[in-house]
């Protein structure tokens, strides 16, 4: 996961944090209800104060047993255990709440950092992911979590364009003022060249 994310072109520290606990505005570290420090695996930082949570303690033991079983039956029960063992970490994430500690999107995702230990659970258990998605936790793989954070970086490069342009709209008023303020002190300046060149003709007159 660290892998990926420092390969996504986000800044740690400034896009994302690892390992941080969640603090309130005082700075507070938030508890859940059993009273236990929040402290997910990564926090994205998104544009306009919104937050991705993304957790990876998934624990591959039973897949690591199905690649090595070598009977059918050890390995159909190895993959009953892996889809069970997923299952029991979507229960276990959900019950943290952390969208409603964070300003989060509606849902956290749950990393699996094996491609192939998340396609054959989604290809024998259906409906794996939408019962996932109804606790709000969505399942995500190595790829599918990379295209996710070429979107963030995407949305990160808009925000600095939009960023740059305010700032030199604020500019280009600013300027603008200036020279709206030079134009009447030359107007004025003008002015008293002609108030002079009139004193000046009169002057030349009288001599």
């Amino acid at each position: 996961l660290e892998n990926i994310l420092q390969n996504s072109g986000l800044v740690k520290g400034r896009e994302y944090h690892s390992q941080e606990f969640i603090r309130d505005n005082a700075g507070n570290t938030v508890k859940d209800e059993d009273g236990r420090k929040l402290q997910p695996d990564i926090i994205i930082n998104l544009p306009e104060n919104r937050q991705i949570v993304i957790d990876s303690k998934v624990s591959l033991v039973a897949y690591e047993k199905y690649v090595t079983s070598e009977s059918k039956e050890l390995q159909d029960t190895a993959l009953k255990e892996h889809i069970l063992s997923i299952r029991t970490h979507i229960n276990q994430l959900s019950s943290k709440n952390y969208q409603d500690y964070v300003q989060s999107l509606d849902f956290v995702m749950m990393f699996i950092p094996i491609e192939p230990a998340y396609l054959v659970a989604m290809q024998n258990d259906l409906s794996l992911w939408e019962d996932a998605y109804r606790k709000r936790i969505v399942l995500i793989s190595p790829t599918n979590l990379i295209a996710a954070l070429k979107l963030v970086t995407e949305l990160w490069q808009r925000e600095q364009q939009n960023r740059n342009a305010i700032a030199i709209a604020d500019r280009g008023a600013k300027l603008y003022e200036k020279f709206v303020s030079f134009i009447d002190s030359l107007d004025e300046v003008g002015k008293s060249i002609e108030k002079s060149q009139k004193s000046y003709e009169s002057a030349k007159k009288q001599l």
